[in-house]
């Protein structure tokens, strides 16, 4: 394994990295595999244990609506924990001691899920597997300030996302051909059972978050902390509402580009959790629906790298406002979504776009917080990020139980990046209170 990742740190694409960035990029590639897994199999398999009439077994509406509340627990938790555990994670030498820990946990409920009997058991594992695995997204995105330069963080995010969604398709792959030969699609194609199928999946899924996890853990070096001032909770909540307060009335340019973000990020949110409902909804066949969404990951591989390129030539905030004007785009060419090719058109545009507005958001944000506060300043971010989507899926819902196609419903959200677009430049106009931006 080392023998690769030393052959890969030589290659054309990542020579220009730095050990640190590149273990950093890597996190992102090892992280994302659970990201497709809890998109894609995980459902599934929550529904094969949960729905039935054996005693115990409930029916497809009340899985769907306890797997939506799983989701929103997880939401919630992770919004209330992420600046609590980002300030502490602030102190010198503790962050990786934070980082290190929310990894394993992850990995291991990864591998217990696989093996949980009973549906509601499978839930609560799944819920502990998520709050950790966002976790240590807060402590791996406010990682940027100390493996990179500010002049490098916008094509160093880029990378991340970039190779994170190509090398997820990986031990995806492998999980989607486990389901597929334990009678997934059909029982004519059962080569074992589905235990060791959903075993298969999960397992491979962990290994390859965890070996390609290492390589950060080995090489990262927390040069920007605070001194260990606050020794209890209480006086780290304090922490925490002195910096929200100095946001909403001093640092209009952080409280505008949070403002910004939590709208368009909103929107971005909404797309992605309502992919297969767009296509159910218009009748397309599943198959079509799921090549596709991989031929996203696809594009959403090659539109981040070509904007890490851009970002060598480009301001920051330029690069996001073309992303939100793609999107804007792409909601009302949902107008004329009618067959599985405008469906096509419709992921490909997502896909260009998808990864781009995030990790240049990721990076913008590191350059106009202060450095030594990262971890707390992200927690506060990750609200903003995880709490996104419930607006936009609401107006989706009220827009289809009015009687309104699903066109109509996405194209509203075309107000989400409209509103973001506007916010944005606001913020870009704003005096930085933490250091001067190259934006």
């Amino acid at each position: 394994m080392k023998g690769l990742f030393n052959w890969l740190n030589k290659t054309k694409v990542f020579r220009d990295l730095s050990p640190q960035e590149f273990s950093w990029v890597l996190y992102d590639v090892g992280n994302s595999a659970y990201t497709m897994l809890a998109c894609s199999l995980i459902p599934i398999w929550f529904k094969e244990l949960a729905i039935g009439t054996n005693p115990g077994q409930i029916t497809g509406d009340q899985a769907t609506a306890y797997y939506s509340i799983a989701i929103s627990i997880v939401t919630v938790i992770v919004a209330l924990l992420g600046p609590v555990l980002g300030a502490l994670a602030d102190r010198k030498e503790s962050k990786k001691i934070f980082f290190q820990t929310t990894v394993a946990a992850g990995v291991i409920g990864c591998v217990l899920n696989s093996f949980t009997w009973s549906w509601m058991l499978f839930l609560v594992v799944y819920v502990l597997t998520k709050v950790f695995y966002q976790a240590s997204l807060t402590f791996y995105d406010s990682m940027l300030n100390d493996v990179t330069t500010e002049e490098r963080m916008d094509e160093v995010s880029s990378y991340g996302y970039a190779w994170g969604y190509i090398g997820s398709c990986i031990p995806f792959l492998v999980a989607m051909v486990a389901y597929i030969l334990s009678g997934g699609l059909s029982e004519n194609l059962m080569l074992f059972s589905p235990l060791v199928g959903k075993i298969i999946g999960f397992g491979v899924t962990a290994i390859w978050w965890l070996l390609v996890t290492l390589p950060l853990i080995r090489n990262y070096q927390q040069k920007n902390y605070v001194e260990h001032t606050h020794t209890s909770v209480g006086q780290v909540f304090k922490k925490i509402f002195a910096t929200l307060k100095k946001i909403a009335v001093r640092d209009k340019k952080v409280l505008f580009f949070l403002i910004a973000f939590f709208l368009y990020i909103d929107g971005v949110g909404t797309i992605i959790d309502n992919c297969i409902n767009i296509g159910t909804d218009l009748g397309l066949p599943t198959v079509g629906q799921v090549v596709f969404l991989l031929a996203t990951q696809v594009v959403a591989w090659i539109g981040s790298l070509v904007f890490a390129k851009l970002s060598k030539r480009y301001k920051t905030v330029p690069l996001i406002l073309v992303c939100i004007a793609g999107y804007f785009a792409v909601c009302l060419y949902a107008l004329t979504l009618k067959t599985l090719l405008h469906f096509g058109i419709l992921a490909f545009g997502v896909g260009c776009f998808q990864g781009s507005i995030q990790s240049l958001s990721r990076s913008y944000y590191s350059k106009i917080i202060p450095p030594e506060n990262s971890g707390e300043y992200f927690g506060i971010y990750d609200i903003f990020c995880k709490g996104a989507s419930f607006l936009g899926s609401a107006v989706i819902a009220w827009v289809k139980l009015a009687g309104g196609t699903i066109n109509i419903a996405v194209a509203s959200l075309a107000i989400f990046f409209a509103l973001g677009f506007l916010f944005l430049i606001i913020s870009s106009k704003q005096k930085s209170l933490n250091r001067a931006s190259n934006e």
